[in-house]
Parts: C-alpha cells; structure tokens; sequence
C-alpha cells in the first residue's frame, strides 16, 4: 500500500484534514492539481466555531496575531439605514471571539506541520478505482497510487465527488448565481458590514484601517467572469460602497469571480472513498460557514479514523456527527436567502426583529463542539 489515507485537494479542508492526520499519527498523502494555492490575496471570515476549530488544532496564538477581531456585525439596507447589529464578542466570548485574516495566512499556518513529501503538488486525479484491497488513484502524468481510503477535499468542482456519484450535484444558490471578491484600500469600514436591497449584496469586512475585503452580489451577474455593470447595480448604495467598487475597477484583475453553489448530498462516502468540505456540503456565503464547516470535517474524520479501526464503521461515525450540522447551516441559509429576496420595504420593517433571532438560532448549535 503505497499510503492509508491520500486526501484529493489542497484547499483550507485539506490542508487542515492533513494537519489532524498528522497529530493523530495516520499515514496520508495530499494530492493538488494547482502547482501553487489560488486565492492568496483574498480574505476570509472566520466565525466562533471556525475558531474553535482551529484551537483544537493547535493554531489559535498564530490566528490572534495574524488575524483581525471582529468584534460587531451591521445589517444595513442599501441606503445605509441600519437595520441591527449584533455584538459578536458578547455572543461568542473571548476563547471562540471570530477574526479575518488573509486566506493564505490562514493557509499558512494550516500547513505548517507538514513536510514537503507529504504534499505533491501539480497532480490532478483522473480516476479513482476501488478494488478489493486498495483504491486506486490515476493521476494526469499517469501514476497510479493506491490508498487503503481517499478523502475528497477538491471543492465545489470536486472530481472526487463525479467519480463517487452520478449525476450532477452542482446546483444554483438561493440566493444569486455569482458574486465576485477583492481587496480594497479601507474605504473608512469599522466593522462587518453588509448592505442590501432586493437586487444586491453587498459586504466590507476591515482587515485593517488600511485594508478591507469585499463582496458584492448583483442579482443580475452576467453569464461570464468578467464583472457586470457593478457601478450601476450599486449606484444608489452609500458612498461607503461606491467607493469601495471604484477601487476594485481601478484593478479588474484583480477582482475574483465566484460562482454560488449548493451541493447537498444524501450521502458523503461511497466504500472507502468520503468527501468532506465544499465538496459535500457547498453553499452560499450567509453564514461565513464554508471554512468553518470544512475545518470541523477535517477534525470529526481525522479522530474517527484513528479511534476506530473498522474504517468503514469510522466513515458512517463521521458522516452520522456531520451532516446534521451542514444540514442546519443550509435551512439557516435558506431561510436568510428568502428573507433577502423580500420586498424591501418588508424587509426593512421586518429584519430588526428576524435578524437577531435568525443570526442567534443559526450561531447557537455551533457553539458546541459536534
């Protein structure tokens, strides 16, 4: 056997399942396409179970000084009314307070136990074939490796998932067909802001007085990935956003098209072949849940594996602690996406009164470990 576990995908879920394989000692190997990681520059919302997550593998001194707290969220409507706001540090306490941070610190830092043989880079997977004693994995230069399991952590375009299941499991968000992401000089944001009318989202997040990231969500995305007509989707937001997208423009290359999926399986293993992160339970940004969820799978199913010695037993353990809890994510995301889609003079009536409770019923399961 060439390797126990080859993990597909070098992504925040496989990076950290990499980092809890090694602390539980399991023999793995992490396969990438890429030759370097995408996204670098972008940033990342880390809620209070992300943060967790992270103390759990041993990485909550480097998130606090690497990463920005935030400490206040802000619901406001597109003409910056504020809706509510909610005091994060009340609600997860210091010891789970959420940060941003630069996606390739977290990285970063999420990779820093490994070695370099222990990740091979530059090797997509082309098939995968499960055989009595092993599963075997074809890359693109065509080696094969065998593995006695393959966890798939290759994202919402996960070729794991299309050699495990049939069909295509990739279906348009609730809430828009694409947003686009990117940094930004600070446009005098203090805190988590989101801005939004029934035609567009839109969201700054400081990472510094200096810096911010941006997410913007026209309902009208266009087809392609260039960005649409931003300025005029957003030509009635506050001053605040039009500034924020006049300094993107200024850099089109730099702003980062992402399509909205959900992908929700009834089941996430198929023999000794399991998915975990965006490629089993993808779906829009809401909740900031995509690393969160993806960190969490990484710890559940590296404990399984090396607590049980039936595998097959440890899959069904790890699916049974984790689909209930990406399954309450995608109803809260549902519910906040209808509510979003709601005339706006309702939803300006009616979100200081939801809101709060939405975020509160949404946040307060995460808050114990699953």
């Amino acid at each position: 056997m060439d390797h126990r576990v080859v993990v597909i995908g070098a992504g925040i879920t496989g990076t950290a399942l990499a980092r809890a394989l090694s602390i539980k000692g399991v023999d793995h190997l992490v396969l990438e396409k890429r030759e370097t990681a995408s996204d670098g520059g972008l940033a990342i919302n880390l809620p209070g179970n992300a943060i967790a997550a992270l103390d759990r593998l041993g990485l909550a001194d480097q998130v606090a000084q690497l990463g920005t707290p935030i400490r206040r969220r802000e619901y406001r409507t597109s003409a910056g009314r504020l809706l509510f706001r909610v005091d994060e540090d009340a609600f997860w306490g210091k010891a789970m307070r959420p940060h941003a941070m630069l996606r390739k610190d977290l990285l970063t830092i999420l990779g820093g136990g490994s070695t370099d043989s222990s990740v091979l880079r530059g090797c997509g997977v082309t098939a995968l074939e499960q055989r009595e004693q092993a599963i075997v994995a074809t890359l693109e230069d065509g080696r094969q490796l065998r593995a006695e399991l393959v966890i798939g952590a290759d994202g919402v375009y996960s070729t794991t998932r299309a050699a495990m299941l049939s069909g295509d499991h990739q279906k348009a968000s609730l809430i828009g067909k694409a947003s686009w992401r990117f940094m930004i000089p600070n446009p005098g944001v203090e805190c988590w802001t989101v801005f939004a009318s029934a035609d567009a989202v839109f969201l700054l997040m400081p990472l510094s007085q200096s810096e911010a990231y941006a997410w913007a969500m026209p309902k009208q995305s266009g087809n392609g990935r260039e960005p649409p007509a931003l300025e005029v989707a957003f030509a009635k937001f506050p001053a605040v956003v039009r500034e924020a997208i006049r300094s993107a423009l200024a850099d089109p290359s730099r702003m980062h098209h992402s399509p909205l999926f959900d992908i929700r399986l009834s089941r996430w293993a198929t023999g000794r072949v399991v998915l975990a992160g965006d490629a089993a339970h993808a779906m829009a940004p809401v909740w900031a849940q995509g690393a969160a969820l993806g960190l969490e799978d990484a710890l559940v199913l590296a404990e399984e594996l090396s607590n049980i010695s039936d595998w097959n037993t440890a899959i069904q353990r790890y699916e049974a602690r984790r689909q209930p809890r990406a399954a309450h994510v995608q109803a809260a995301t549902d519910r906040m996406s209808r509510a979003a889609s709601l005339p706006e003079w309702f939803r300006t009536l009616a979100m200081p009164f939801i809101g709060p409770r939405s975020y509160a019923s949404t946040y307060d399961p995460l808050k114990v470990w699953p």
